[in-house]
């Protein structure tokens, strides 16, 4: 097994040359424990002779697999990324990912196989580091929070190619950031991976002035509905990070207020930043000395994220990438109650078999989709998580 052959120094592969990827690249440069030793990409190689560390590029998977103890998935690509991730957990490597949108979508496939784990850095993975020190104190959470400052859920293209190149991200990336498409897949990731609930299709998201005022009103609901959540504020003016409210043993009241956590109930644990490819660095630590799974979608998911069409659909259209794109976004769902949703994950080269009306689920019955693994695994996944729900 991998866990028993690990060397000193490890050996690192990164999957991706985005904005995420190349971050990480130039992080690990400055690690002597971590060698950067293989860098997987779909580009012209040719092309390339800006990346920090294009000697190491390789259009090879083989190549990439061979030269790697660990792989770090950030491609941003479920389909590639989950071809990719294959024949990682073939020859029994550890896969670290950066890469909510797979593992929401394929995820639970591979954790069943093999060991994956999302990062610290994306709310994911920091609400689980988060988890881990809150539970260790003997609190109870019972909200799972993300901040989220600006929603638009039909934003007009010129807006997103304007905001794409000030911030120096992709349009597809700003984009689903800004129609809410990223909040509902990191929360259904959360969700699944900690074992907290979804209070509604779509989450909550209230608007709150700061983290705790929201989370008491998250709190609220939890408690109505009788299970920890996973949701979001809107709060333009928290900063961009994650929190935990959360209970604890009542006789600690007097204590915690003294602590300056307030009244109670509830108490709010803020940790105020993401640092994205920075943080990777402590889960790939965390892997290479053993400390186990941080967060991943679980083998028996009961949430996804549903396609819901953002304007009419018309037979003959084609779908090139659902996340991001001008069609469609996302929502979290129950998997039991919608078995014939599309993941908005799996939209990729997708035809439009029949109209769909704005506001409108995709189910497999409006789209075709080619051939791939990241289908395969969604159906495998979906089929046995169907049935042991109804038992």
């Amino acid at each position: 097994m991998w866990c028993e052959t690990m060397e000193k120094v490890m050996r690192i592969g990164i999957v991706g040359t985005g904005l995420i990827a190349r971050g990480l690249t130039m992080a690990l440069q400055n690690e002597p424990d971590l060698a950067l030793t293989s860098i997987l990409t779909r580009r012209e190689l040719d092309t390339m002779s800006d990346h920090p560390s294009s000697e190491l590029l390789t259009n090879s998977v083989d190549e990439f697999i061979e030269n790697a103890d660990m792989i770090v998935e950030c491609s941003g690509d479920v389909v590639y990324g989950t071809d990719v991730i294959a024949q990682a957990i073939k020859a029994d490597l550890p896969v670290v990912t950066m890469n909510a949108e797979l593992q929401v979508t394929t995820g639970s496939y591979f954790a069943r196989l093999g060991f994956i784990t999302e990062a610290e850095g994306d709310q994911p993975g920091c609400l689980a580091a988060l988890a881990e020190n809150v539970v260790a104190m003997g609190f109870q959470p019972m909200v799972y929070g993300n901040i989220k400052g600006f929603l638009n859920t039909n934003p007009a293209q010129e807006d997103m190619a304007f905001w794409s190149n000030r911030n120096g991200t992709s349009l597809r990336m700003t984009t689903s950031f800004t129609d809410g498409t990223k909040v509902q897949i990191e929360q259904v990731l959360v969700a699944n991976g900690l074992g907290a609930g979804i209070a509604v299709e779509g989450l909550l998201g209230v608007e709150a002035e700061d983290a705790h005022s929201g989370g008491v009103v998250l709190a609220e609901q939890a408690e109505l509905h009788g299970m920890a959540i996973s949701d979001y504020i809107l709060s333009p003016k928290a900063p961009a990070g994650v929190f935990i409210t959360a209970k604890h043993d009542e006789r600690q009241q007097d204590a915690l207020r003294y602590y300056k956590m307030g009244m109670g109930p509830y108490y709010t644990m803020l940790v105020n930043y993401h640092l994205c490819h920075l943080e990777i660095l402590k889960t790939i630590r965390r892997v290479k000395q053993g400390g186990g799974i941080l967060l991943n979608n679980s083998i028996e998911p009961t949430y996804s994220v549903a396609a819901v069409a953002k304007r009419e659909l018309h037979p003959g259209e084609m779908i090139d990438r659902g996340i991001g794109s001008f069609q469609v976004r996302g929502i979290a769902v129950q998997i039991s109650d919608n078995k014939n949703h599309v993941p908005i994950g799996l939209l990729s080269d997708a035809i439009v078999i029949r109209s769909v009306q704005e506001g409108q689920q995709l189910t497999f019955d409006d789209v075709r989709l080619p051939q791939s693994l990241a289908v395969k695994a969604w159906m495998e996944v979906s089929e046995n998580t169907s049935y042991y729900q109804a038992i």
